[in-house]
């Protein structure tokens, strides 16, 4: 058993940003990663990092534009946090070694993005990310802070309360790629969740293979509610024969969008008539799904990216890897062709419930970055919002961890007095584990244990049994027939364009390789280096994952940011200016609401009209 005060679980940028953050707090800190830190995905990112650094900027016009984006569905409490630190800690990046891009004056530079009223994007070339990993991977290193790399946590150590609110977790368990051993790791003070995104819930993303919702699911079992898990945001710009990610900054430097007829359709179709190619993400991507579905795509699939106008010099300083990109995945020079693009999934808006300063219900139990909902980005995100929120929140989730006083938040989390009940979901089958026998099955996760006392040695111990039925059964479903599956379903039904009879199949679909899990075996028979039995666990979080996105996209019957329904064009904020909370109840998911959050510190923001 390892033992520290403050266990952070993931080394992306949030991860690392909370490690740093308790360390500086006092506290003895270990991170424990699937993933060797500079290979975490927070390196994909392209675009930047919003920050009012400007004179003419502030941050109430970015708390302003992020409130707008998100289509009032973001609660202003974490959205003015984030405006008003993001300028604070992005000077701290600089001071520790960012290389950010800079004007010929030596400023920082910035640049337009979709949905911002002033251009507060910063950057370094187009792999802001990239930079972004390696410079707090340095800060980690300098203080000394104990890394478990390629350890992939299974579990949570969590007591088993009747009400998740009286909830306690003492620690997480791991299991070691290199050696196959599973230990516990002892978390005096906190966990702090920092595990990225559910991307491989779908069959085209932008998204690496190793984000498939960990985080989560393992927050999930353990009593903490999913927020808003519906709202997915699909990047108007992928590649479309992998998902790879074109960066934003291609259209904020002046990129354009056409379509097979030449047309530039976000001004000549009316989609966008004031801002265009820079509306907000979710404009944007069903702009050109709609001109593909109308048939004006190229190759009745995608849509051109233009950026031979900004000239070689430009593109070379500002958006070089963008090209190696399209000459790497499609055999398309940049230089001297338009690229072509099409929506991906990208980036899920929702996650682990958690107040201002990144904790759960669950006593001990914190989240951050893209697996947390704060909720900062409420149905859509910005551009450039994904970064500041990884620092911000990363740091304020370290430093709580690790017993800093921030004050009491605002925002409340788990079952309570202020939130709606579901009364009429109309489910097509019944979600979760109800009607199956996972007693003693390889499905068995050990989600929840007992009383304090021994939590930790008996979640290991439950872990290490489930491990050893996967390993000890010769025959079955390989877990990656049941990924297909269910990747396929969601891709297919929970996409940009929902229905509600979309969206059913999808949960059938997802009951069935529910059931098809039980009879899940590993063929791999290696203890070291087994990814297939990695794969296999994931798996599993990957169905719980895709089942509360499905589940939020069926019950909120409306129009919201990212949440397209085909029965209900409108955004309905009478009835719909609310969350949407899943919770798993002893393997039956149930659905509650709470109000959105939209007083400010200065203003209310009241709903408006969302146009571009």
């Amino acid at each position: 058993m390892y033992e520290h005060d403050v266990i952070v679980v993931g080394a992306g940028g949030a991860g690392l940003r909370a490690a740093v953050a308790a360390h500086e707090a006092g506290a003895d800190v270990a991170m424990v990663s699937k993933l060797h830190p500079v290979r975490s995905h927070t390196g994909a990112a392209e675009g930047g990092i919003n920050a009012a650094l400007q004179e003419g900027d502030d941050w109430e016009l970015h708390a302003y534009d992020t409130m707008k984006g998100s289509d009032y569905l973001g609660d202003a409490p974490a959205v003015e946090t984030l405006a008003q630190d993001a300028p604070e800690e992005t000077i701290n990046l600089e001071h520790w070694g960012m290389p950010f891009s800079r004007e010929e004056d030596g400023r920082v530079s910035q640049r337009p993005f979709g949905g911002l009223s002033y251009p507060r994007t910063t950057y370094a070339g187009a792999e802001t990310g990239h930079h972004l990993l390696h410079t707090m991977y340095e800060q980690v290193v300098k203080r000394g802070i104990q890394v478990y790399d390629e350890w992939y946590v299974m579990n949570l150590a969590t007591t088993d309360e009747p009400d998740p609110n009286d909830r306690e977790c003492h620690g997480v368990v791991g299991y070691d790629v290199q050696s196959g051993k599973i230990e516990g790791f002892k978390a005096n003070q906190g966990v702090v969740l920092a595990t990225g995104g559910p991307g491989q819930a779908f069959d085209h993303t932008t998204n690496a293979v190793s984000c498939t919702g960990d985080g989560h699911a393992m927050a999930y079992r353990a009593g903490a509610p999913l927020e808003d898990m519906e709202f997915i945001q699909f990047h108007p710009t992928s590649l479309p024969s992998t998902g790879v990610l074109i960066s934003e900054g291609v259209r904020g430097e002046g990129g354009i969008l056409y379509n097979n007829e030449g047309e530039r359709f976000m001004f000549e179709h009316g989609y966008a008539n004031n801002s265009g190619e820079l509306a907000s993400r979710d404009v944007v991507a069903r702009a050109e799904l709609t001109e593909v579905n109308e048939g004006r795509g190229v190759e009745d699939e995608y849509v051109h990216l233009d950026m031979r106008h900004l000239g070689e010099e430009r593109i070379m300083d500002r958006l070089e890897n963008i090209l190696h990109l399209a000459e790497d995945f499609e055999g398309v020079d940049g230089l001297v062709e338009p690229m072509p693009v099409k929506p991906g999934q990208h980036y899920a808006m929702g996650g682990i419930e958690v107040d201002e300063n990144g904790q759960t219900c669950v006593s001990g139990l914190y989240a951050a970055g893209e697996c947390a909902c704060v909720s900062v980005h409420g149905g859509n995100r910005l551009g450039g919002n994904a970064l500041p929120e990884l620092i911000v929140f990363g740091k304020r989730a370290g430093r709580h961890a690790a017993g800093d006083d921030l004050g009491e938040p605002q925002i409340r989390t788990g079952y309570g007095d202020d939130v709606e009940d579901e009364t009429d979901a109309d489910l097509p089958v019944q979600p979760g584990e109800a009607g199956l026998d996972t007693t003693g099955g390889v499905a068995a996760d050990g989600g929840i244990t007992a009383d304090a006392e021994g939590v930790l040695e008996r979640t290991v111990e439950t872990a290490r049994e489930r491990v050893d039925r996967l390993m000890n059964k010769d025959d079955g479903v390989q877990h990656a027939e049941i990924r297909a599956k269910l990747q396929k379903a969601m891709t297919d039904n929970v996409n940009v364009f929902r229905t509600e009879e979309g969206v059913k199949k999808a949960l059938k679909a997802i009951r069935e390789c529910r059931q098809e899990y039980q009879d899940v075996y590993v063929d791999d028979p290696s203890r070291t280096f087994n990814t297939d039995l990695q794969q296999t666990i994931e798996t599993r979080n990957l169905i719980d994952v895709a089942e509360s996105i499905a589940l939020g996209a069926l019950v909120r019957n409306e129009f919201r940011g990212a949440h397209w329904r085909q029965e209900n064009q409108i955004r309905d904020d009478e009835n719909w200016l609310k969350h949407t909370l899943i919770s798993w109840d002893e393997g039956e998911p149930s659905i509650f609401y709470r109000p959105v959050i939209l007083e400010g510190e200065n203003k209310t923001y009241e709903p408006k009209e969302r146009s571009y």
